[in-house]
């Protein structure tokens, strides 16, 4: 088969997979958005003059046809079409020869591939934040299940402040909340559409309304100048594996907690057994394997955003080819994080603590007595801090 920049001479097998790589399976995610920029692009053609409404209409509905395709199983991206651009084009130019020539014209990979993502990823993130939402939701509701049942709040892992479910809680539904803000910010980086910058440096003689795409597709502003385009890759990809890394960072701090708590030692909380696993050698063993890989999984979110930031790091203006290993620790990011907060809403309805086995210890009051001297006996606090203090020292 010819590809997209096929000029006749045959391509090594080895170049092919090696420069291909992992795309033309990460790209099938990408099938529905790449078909709607394309749709929209060919729109903008016919009314631009540059194709005729025939050929406009069966563009569109050819493209509508392999997407319900895909959609079905019907075809997947294969190694030898390399990305999904090639694989619409050359479909669509096989079932329907008079048309599919056409859809190329005025724009490049480059554009084409991150007006796909940008869709992809503004979808993603509204996804990612109601995901977040259902847990912070779930941590409400598991307090206010519990809202009589206290607990020792903790500092450096020692007993320190009385506190309570509901506030352990709600401080973690609060913070997951803030996540799920931040995951929407990246809209603001993604919502440029990028069609008519070509591949960077936008389309000779052509008259396209880079306008015209911008409306159908829904962006919220053109991205100008096209040389900004290339420039901005990497940034969108940065920012929301970053933001993903700071909501497995507190989902990996909750589990934390639960992994402690539900420990012989503590005994707060039972998990339900329908999310632990068993030992193959010791038959009372209950583990929390579900909340330590939780746990870990910021070093995975962490080492996404790493490799993506590195690959850009240095790179000079324009396209490269290096741009292409972006889209692997990102769309595994992403996964990660929809994966987890998927477990997370499940298992925490089927949590519940064991106030009887938890003890709040006087000292944990230290503080509200001190405070209690102030207020009823007028002692400066560092006085009051003293003599509570003492009183501990004396009668533990």
């Amino acid at each position: 088969m010819s590809r997209l920049w096929d000029k006749g001479d045959p391509l090594d097998q080895r170049v092919l997979s090696f420069t291909a790589g992992e795309d033309h399976v990460l790209d099938n995610r990408l099938v529905p958005y790449d078909v709607r920029a394309s749709a929209a692009h060919a729109n903008m053609l016919a009314d631009r003059g540059l194709i005729s409404g025939e050929i406009r209409d069966q563009i569109v509905a050819g493209l509508e046809t392999l997407a319900a395709d895909h959609a079905d199983g019907r075809w997947t991206v294969s190694l030898e079409e390399e990305d999904v651009h090639t694989a619409l084009e050359q479909r669509l130019t096989q079932r329907w020869p008079e048309a599919g020539p056409h859809l190329h014209l005025g724009r490049s990979r480059n554009d084409q591939v991150l007006a796909a993502m940008r869709l992809y990823l503004k979808d993603v993130c509204r996804s990612l934040c109601d995901l977040a939402h259902r847990v912070a939701d779930e941590l409400e509701a598991l307090g206010d299940r519990e809202n009589t049942t206290p607990l020792p709040g903790y500092t450096h892992l020692q007993p320190a402040m009385p506190s309570s479910v509901p506030l352990w809680a709600g401080g973690f539904a609060s913070e997951i909340r803030d996540d799920a803000e931040g995951l929407l910010a990246v809209i603001r980086r993604v919502d440029k559409n990028p069609l008519g910058s070509a591949a960077g440096y936008g389309v000779p003689i052509l008259p396209l309304d880079r306008e015209h795409t911008r409306k159908s597709l829904g962006f919220a502003q053109t991205h100008s100048p096209v040389t900004a385009v290339q420039l901005s890759r990497g940034k969108a990809e940065a920012q929301i594996v970053f933001e993903i890394h700071l909501l497995m960072t507190d989902l990996g701090r909750l589990s934390s907690d639960l992994i402690l708590f539900c420990s012989q030692e503590f005994s707060y909380v039972a998990l339900p057994t329908s999310m632990t696993t068993g030992s193959s050698i010791m038959p009372q063993k209950r583990n929390p394997d579900v909340f330590e890989l939780i746990r870990g999984r910021s070093a995975t979110s962490l080492a996404c955003l790493n490799e993506i930031l590195a690959v850009t790091a240095k790179l000079t203006s324009g396209y490269h080819r290096d741009l292409q290993l972006i889209k692997a620790p990102l769309f595994r990011a992403i996964d990660l994080a929809e994966e987890i907060l998927e477990v997370l809403a499940g298992a925490l309805p089927q949590i519940h603590f064991v106030p009887e086995n938890i003890k709040m210890e006087q000292s944990l009051y230290a503080t509200e007595e001190a405070y209690r001297l102030v207020v009823e006996e007028g002692l400066a606090f560092r006085e009051a801090y003293r003599r509570v203090g003492k009183k501990l020292r004396d009668d533990p």
